[in-house]
């Protein structure tokens, strides 16, 4: 199983950043996660430079957004969809993208996979899918 350590996923979305802004060939990967830095513009700061990246803290008591965090959750998200796991994750997407657009849908299934996650993590359980899958639904209602 691959487990990036925060460093390995800054200095990948940084390094995608960069061969966007210079029109250079990206991995498919890459190419996902460039279409959700353009959908952020406001990360641009932070992605211009990985050593920064890296050195920088994005503690929640800063009150600043990790920019990190949140584009790797919008891959995630974009992969779940991709290959419809949880099941149902991708009908639930597309009710909700039809309601709400792209980004908005996935800002809406953020907010739930962050929840399982945290349940998850509090608990010392494994993630939820059910619960999970149970929860974005709820959003389409």
């Amino acid at each position: 199983m691959f487990t990036p350590s925060s460093h390995d996923v800054r200095r990948f979305f940084c390094e995608a950043y960069r061969k966007q802004q210079a029109g250079e060939i990206l991995g498919p990967m890459e190419a996902i996660a460039a279409d959700w830095i353009a959908n952020h513009p406001e990360y641009a700061g932070d992605l211009g430079d990985a050593e920064a990246a890296i050195a920088r803290d994005y503690a929640v008591e800063t009150g600043k957004t990790n920019p990190f965090l949140h584009l790797s959750m919008h891959l995630s998200i974009s992969e779940q969809i991709s290959i419809d796991q949880p099941p149902g994750i991708r009908d639930a997407f597309n009710s909700l993208e039809a309601k709400l657009g792209q980004h908005e849908a996935q800002h809406r299934i953020m907010e739930c996979l962050g929840e399982m996650i945290w349940t998850s993590q509090r608990n010392n359980t494994p993630p939820d899918a059910a619960a999970y899958l149970e929860c974005v639904k709820k959003g389409i209602r």
